[in-house]
């Protein structure tokens, strides 16, 4: 099967997109179970999901319709979503009498994806405090950044972590719950603090009421000026993110029952493979298992030869990551050998996928494996647009349509009008899951939201069908396998070597992770710095995904464009012709 067999001709998306207007309208309209209503919130009328529940642990109640059913899934441990709420409650008494967390509060989890990891978000939600869910991969430095600019009362950590906030952990009023201890630890560890308590009653519960516009989770983005930015989102924010997920699955199954991921010898069943402090590993995957009764099947780290035998014994469903994810399981030595049967969705998000892969995809896995990509920031909660199946075979260059009912896109020019279709400008979002803003710095949110309208950063247009195609980001940053890396952040730290005079960081396409940052590096005349001394130097002072693949030291003035700024794009034009990379 290739993509040629599968697409659909023009006439026939645009029949399909009516019918699937007319299908959307029915679902949402006026006593359907997805019906939306309109509500002011902070001056800005926007569509909400009219019936669903109001704040997360609300959410988290819907796991005891399949109570006994198993839900969180690592390594050898296994919890059923009774145990995990009962775990959850415990630990959110704890919180509360132990630690005196209140509504409001900001607590931090920084750790490898666990059990523990989950369970603790939903304590922290559970009492209206702020989950702040922390880059595993940052190093002391960043650390320290985001518990100070948060201004946590606990952190939760695991043993490689602990390491890292040692040295400045005693000048910071943090308290610390430990994960998976590696030996005798002077921190409460989480399992046995939490299984001391008696879980949270409801009666306890509804002390402090938690409304849908109360903050629920601070998520830190990297961006082009440098420091993270705190993405700030409220409950009502993240469930209706979840819920536009379930009104985009329902409609399409119904117009494609192929898509109908359903099936009784195979109950729903998710590989989680990217980070829980992404909002891909948080949100797409975590949160909304709650609403399909899904098992979340946890790895340790990513490995292809582990996930295909996991997918085989877990009997997945759901394959969710990057697209390189996909592409590396593709080429695995046991992918041919491996019983694929229960997967009924191949889905990625947080970088584009090259159309090669898409071809590979629908020639290598089943076909009930339908390929989906979706396109959404930190700052939108993941939602932006959508697209699977033939309508991805047909538009293999597009991130797809605006993820309906409660979000609307558009394109606008350098001063702000809306441009018509297959004209070329931002990308804007607007609706119920744009966040918040950012957190201690209402300056940034300003810059980026205007008028309700989120301001991406990136370039793109909609075409004459309305599928939105990205073509290039103002923002300058890199995704690596789906890591965002400020580029000025990398250039801050490269620029602290006493040996650097100047430096522009910037990406380059790559095959199997999208893209890999690159620096050009003017030196000191007497520098004899070395790309294995800068990358040591570096390891100490940003997350090891930042520092560049490759290092182009020079001695004379990186060259510049007519206003005097270093000229980028020269210089990447110029690396990618030295590598042989295309465009």
């Amino acid at each position: 099967m290739t993509i040629q067999a599968n697409k659909l001709s023009e006439q026939q998306i645009s029949d399909d997109l009516s019918k699937l207007k007319t299908i959307a309208a029915a679902h949402m309209g006026p006593g359907a179970a997805l019906e939306t209503e309109t509500v002011t919130i902070d001056g800005l009328e926007l569509n909400v999901f009219a019936h669903v529940p109001t704040n997360l642990g609300a959410l988290y109640k819907l796991g005891l319709e399949a109570g006994d059913e198993t839900f969180l899934v690592y390594q050898q441990e296994r919890f059923s979503f009774a145990e995990s709420l009962d775990l959850a409650l415990r630990m959110a008494r704890a919180l509360k009498e132990k630690y005196g967390i209140q509504l409001g509060d900001r607590v931090a989890i920084c750790a490898r994806n666990s059990p523990e990891w989950c369970i603790a978000y939903m304590a922290i939600t559970l009492l209206g405090a702020i989950a702040v869910p922390m880059n595993s991969w940052w190093k002391s430095p960043e650390l320290k950044y985001g518990l100070s600019d948060s201004d946590s009362k606990l952190i939760f950590l695991d043993p490689a972590r602990l390491d890292l906030v040692k040295p400045f952990i005693d000048s910071l009023d943090v308290q610390i719950v430990m994960f998976k201890p590696e030996a005798e630890s002077a921190f409460p560890e989480f399992y046995e603090l939490a299984r001391s308590m008696k879980p949270l009653s409801q009666a306890e519960l509804d002390e402090t009421e938690v409304f849908p516009e109360d903050k629920a989770s601070i998520m830190y983005t990297s961006g082009s000026t440098g420091m993270p930015k705190g993405v700030l989102s409220t409950h009502r924010n993240i469930i209706n993110a979840l819920y536009t997920w379930k009104f985009v699955k329902e409609i399409t199954e119904i117009l494609r029952p192929e898509l109908l991921d359903e099936n009784p010898e195979f109950p729903p069943a998710l590989l989680a493979n990217v980070p829980l402090f992404h909002v891909t590993g948080s949100h797409a995957q975590f949160l909304a298992s709650f609403i399909y009764l899904r098992k979340f099947v946890m790895m340790y780290k990513w490995d292809a030869e582990v996930a295909l035998k996991l997918i085989e014994e877990e009997r997945i469903s759901v394959f969710h990551g990057v697209p390189t994810m996909a592409w590396e399981l593709m080429q695995a030595p046991s992918f041919d050998t491996t019983d694929l049967r229960s997967l009924r969705g191949v889905q990625s998000g947080g970088a584009p996928r090259p159309p090669e892969h898409l071809n590979m995809i629908m020639q290598k896995f089943p076909d009930a494996a339908i390929p989906g990509l979706g396109y959404g920031l930190t700052e939108t909660n993941a939602i932006g647009a959508i697209i699977s199946g033939k309508f991805y075979a047909s538009r293999p260059n597009s991130t797809g349509r605006p993820t309906p009912p409660v979000t609307s896109v558009q394109i606008v020019d350098d001063v702000g009008n809306t441009l018509e279709a297959c004209e070329v400008g931002e990308i804007c979002i607007k609706g119920a899951t744009v966040m918040k803003g950012y957190w201690n710095n209402p300056e940034a949110t300003a810059e980026v939201i205007k008028d309700g309208w989120f301001h991406t950063g990136d370039i793109g247009m909609l075409d004459e069908l309305g599928f939105l195609i990205i073509l290039d980001r103002a923002k300058d940053i890199v995704i690596r396998g789906g890591e965002n890396i400020g580029c000025a952040e990398v250039e801050y730290a490269i620029c602290e070597h006493p040996e650097v005079s100047e430096v522009s960081v910037y990406g380059i396409p790559d095959e199997r992770l999208g893209e890999m940052p690159c620096a050009s590096i003017m030196l000191q005349q007497e520098s004899a710095l070395s790309s294995e001394e800068l990358s040591t130097f570096l390891s100490a002072r940003i997350a090891a995904f930042k520092i560049p693949e490759k290092f182009y030291f020079q001695y004379e003035q990186l060259p510049r464009i007519a206003t005097g700024k270093i000229a980028k794009k020269e210089l990447r034009k110029k690396t990618m012709e030295s590598l042989g990379v295309d465009a």
